[in-house]
């Protein structure tokens, strides 16, 4: 078993995001009934398994070895980025890399207690850091689709004129570990729409679970009037669906779309048990499997270059496992949920109800994306477990294994 320290858990744990929202808002009628601690509690008690098909994972997926894509820049990233903080800061920032419930403990509504410090805090030199390390971490796309979320959870509060509970720089950091060559560490943003978690064992990464969205998805106003995120993604998805034959359609939709959320894997959904579902990609012809191929991209392409080429390796040699289903309408203007399904990835994209906003179901206006990594190794997990049991009770490596 692997020793993990005892952190506060607080969070809300298996309810909607719009369940969440209402318990945390000042509207006593939505409020009553919820106990986001409580939930949370309940939920980060569980030992971690991560995603998978019957509640088994399944076994030699992800093994320690040598990717040839360099983790230098990012370790240099965090080693500065760690150098700008002083004492206090430093220990606010800094947690163990095998405590879990530090990892599981995100959550991508606004409002809510996070660990770490906060952009909002820091210096100018210090956020400069900071987003420093999100650059070397993230492709370019993926970097500026995390400053457009910031920047969209900005204008969020132009609308609705709260800069208390929205803001471009309401997002907190955390490391975890020491960066280094050889040993595991890693790092994490979270805020309202935006999540990274970023594992690194040697030249290896994990980024997952990643989350992606925004309330609005396009800033037509304000400081950032023409901001916009998402698209590539709706649009190449519609377009695979739109590709498919009526028997093709008939196994890949799942049903109309009925709630105003369909997200299956959000905050502290860690150990969801889903089977695969839709119309698996040996179904698809050549140019639809290309198709799904470079939708899938799009989300590992946040990854920088490197390991985005070693993560799509993985993710074409278990290409015959992949399974693409649909919830909602198909035609040009549809509101729609996907989900991309294989061994060694899930991806949701889900149009959302309003939140925040004004409005009567879900639209495209409010998007959800999370990326995952199934079969237990979300947050580098199973890559740490194979290093602690490698290590086990070596002072020199600094963990404990009973």
């Amino acid at each position: 078993m692997i020793m993990i320290s005892n952190r506060r858990m607080t969070a809300c744990a298996t309810v909607s995001c719009l369940a969440l929202a209402a318990c945390l808002s000042d509207d006593p009628v939505h409020a009553q009934g919820f106990d986001p601690q409580g939930m949370a509690a309940e939920a980060l008690a569980q030992p971690f398994v991560g995603i998978t098909v019957d509640g088994v994972r399944s076994p030699g997926l992800f093994a320690i070895e040598a990717t040839d894509a360099s983790t230098a820049p990012v370790i240099a990233a965090a080693s500065a980025f760690l150098a700008s903080l002083d004492d206090e800061l430093r220990r606010r920032v800094r947690f163990p890399v095998d405590d879990m419930n530090v990892w599981r403990n995100w959550a991508n509504i606004h409002s809510f207690p996070r660990e770490g410090i906060s952009l909002d805090e820091m210096s100018d030199v210090q956020r400069e850091r900071a987003h420093a390390l999100l650059r070397a971490s993230l492709s370019a796309k993926g970097y500026e689709t995390s400053r457009d979320i910031m920047r969209l959870n900005h204008h969020l509060a132009e609308l609705v004129d709260n800069f208390e509970d929205y803001g471009e720089h309401l997002y907190w950091v955390t490391v975890l570990g020491d960066p280094s060559a050889t040993e595991p560490w890693g790092w994490q943003i979270e805020g309202h729409h935006l999540i990274v978690n970023y594992f690194v064992l040697g030249d290896q990464v994990v980024m997952t679970p990643t989350f992606m969205g925004s309330e609005p998805t396009r800033a037509h106003s304000g400081l950032y009037a023409g901001v916009a995120i998402l698209e590539a993604e709706e649009e190449l998805a519609l377009a695979l669906m739109q590709t498919l034959s009526p028997a093709q359609r008939e196994l890949a939709l799942l049903g109309a779309k009925e709630g105003r959320s369909e997200n299956r894997t959000e905050m502290f959904k860690d150990n969801q048990v889903i089977p695969f579902e839709g119309i698996p990609a040996g179904s698809l012809d050549e140019a639809q499997r290309a198709m799904l191929v470079d939708l899938i991209e799009l989300y590992v392409d946040n990854l920088d270059e490197g390991h985005a080429a070693v993560k799509m390796q993985e993710v074409l040699t278990h290409l015959d496992e992949t399974w693409f289903a649909w919830i909602g309408e198909t035609g040009d203007d549809a509101v729609f949920y996907y989900r991309i399904h294989s061994p060694v990835i899930l991806i949701e994209f889900d149009h959302q109800g309003p939140i925040a906003l004004d409005g009567d179901g879900p639209s495209r206006n409010h998007v959800h994306t999370v990326v995952r990594t199934p079969n237990g190794n979300d947050y580098g997990a199973d890559l740490l477990r194979q290093h602690i049991e490698t290590f086990a009770n070596d002072p020199e490596h600094g963990h404990h294994v009973e």
